[in-house]
């Protein structure tokens, strides 16, 4: 928002320190309707809205080039989809800003520092992992395994307490990545609204970045900007995870290790590097067999099979992801912010 004045420098850091203490301690109350679940609601309202133009008899005969016309059809219809919600949800952040900035110099800080808050998920990323936890020691691994659904994307009826306990580490290991250093990233470099339209981009390829036979077309062009969009974040995590294992005196060594050897074998081009970091500093070995949909899927392996997973495998990643979360924070607010163009 160069046309803007934004906050004096020296408030920049405030917006997101308050931010992160914010979500610390507000993190993702169940009754609030967080933004996000609009935004997934928009998503599939589109999403139906764009199915029915392809799947019209008449849009078909329009359209038809070929075999591939509905292949050729669902992409573009994906591309349209994409730049529909990003957009709107950049546009209608920016638009709200830009109101509040006229009202009153407060409100406009105040719906800032709100709006980087709602991107921030350090807080719900952990209490999620240790309800799978307290599942397991408290209740039921059936229980346990049901928590675990809601985090993950992967067939866990029948997964072993070990295997729970892998899913968690992975989760949270990934979703450093996506849920909090990303979100600071592109608030440091765009403000608010691009944060905001980032989240927007996730939540596009957590509903329609599927490679089955329902969303490869549809979904691939979402799929491929969560990609570029999570390339830098996802890589600048891994650094801010080796600094927090060096100060909680884990194998910070191994930790850049494993990195080097083994990020590239996560099917994803990013969520390899969160993943290796954790892998490597607990001796721990990720990847393996999952099951989706019934459907077995073998992925590479990520770091050596040193350790077993255990409950404690989960308490020290979440002490990675909060320790490389509060990294970034200071990382962001000090060096990044005081350069930012919004």
């Amino acid at each position: 928002m160069t046309f803007l004045n934004p906050p004096a420098l020296y408030t920049i850091p405030v917006i997101i320190i308050s931010a992160y203490l914010m979500d610390l301690i507000l993190g993702d109350p169940k009754w609030f309707p967080h933004p996000v679940k609009w935004i997934g609601r928009y998503i599939i309202f589109f999403e139906d809205k764009i199915r029915k133009i392809i799947e019209n008899p008449a849009f078909a005969t329009l359209y038809q080039r070929g075999d591939n016309w509905k292949i050729e059809a669902e992409r573009v219809g994906g591309i349209f989809l994409f730049i529909v919600v990003a957009g709107t949800v950049y546009g209608l952040t920016w638009f709200f800003l830009y109101i509040s900035h006229l009202t009153s110099h407060t409100l406009y800080l105040l719906l800032v520092i709100f709006i980087a808050y709602i991107t921030l998920s350090v807080k719900s990323l952990h209490q999620e992992a240790y309800s799978v936890l307290s599942a397991m020691n408290k209740i039921s691994i059936d229980e346990a395994r049901k928590r675990l659904s809601n985090i993950v994307g992967r067939d866990t009826q029948n997964l072993s307490e070990g295997e729970i306990y892998r899913a968690v580490v992975e989760t949270v290991a990934e979703n450093t990545s996506d849920g909090i250093i990303a979100p600071l990233f592109y608030l440091a470099i765009g403000g608010p609204a691009l944060a905001l339209a980032y989240k927007a981009v996730n939540t596009l390829d957590s509903m329609v970045g599927y490679k089955n036979e329902t969303y490869k077309n549809f979904g691939w062009f979402s799929a491929r900007m969560d990609d570029i969009a999570n390339f830098i974040p996802a890589r600048v995590t891994a650094v801010l995870m080796v600094i927090a294992c060096f100060i909680l005196n884990f194998d910070w060594k191994n930790s850049l290790n494993i990195i080097w050897r083994d990020a590239r074998n996560h099917p994803s081009p990013n969520a390899g590097y969160p993943e290796a970091a954790v892998a490597g500093a607990l001796g721990l070995q990720l990847g393996g067999l999952n099951y989706y949909f019934g459907m077995p899927h073998n992925r590479p392996v990520i770091g050596d099979n040193n350790n077993n997973f255990t409950m404690e495998s989960v308490k020290n990643t979440v002490k990675i992801m909060h320790l490389a979360a509060f990294t970034g924070v200071i990382l962001f607010s000090s060096l990044l912010l005081p350069f930012s163009i919004w």
